[in-house]
């Protein structure tokens, strides 16, 4: 969806809430950065999904930048 037909349809009251699910790249933090800072001031929630570990991976080859995105998305059980 282009970002402008997302911003239009914010408009309408159709959206209360954009859950981001762009790639744990540079590309996708600046795509899901923009889109929230147009989103944010028209009352609407954004949120990300979490990403870090994948389940059944081992912690040993796991880098820095993976872990500390795997505890800041960690959620109490």
């Amino acid at each position: 969806m282009h970002v402008e037909e997302l911003i239009g349809r914010v408009k309408e009251g159709q959206i209360q809430e954009v859950i981001m699910a762009t790639n744990p790249t540079m590309n996708g933090d600046i795509t899901c950065t923009l889109i929230a800072k147009r989103l944010k001031p028209l009352g609407i929630k954004v949120t990300r999904i979490a990403h870090g570990l994948p389940v059944g991976s081992d912690l040993e080859l796991a880098d820095e930048v993976t872990l500390g995105l795997a505890l800041q998305g960690r959620r109490e059980v």
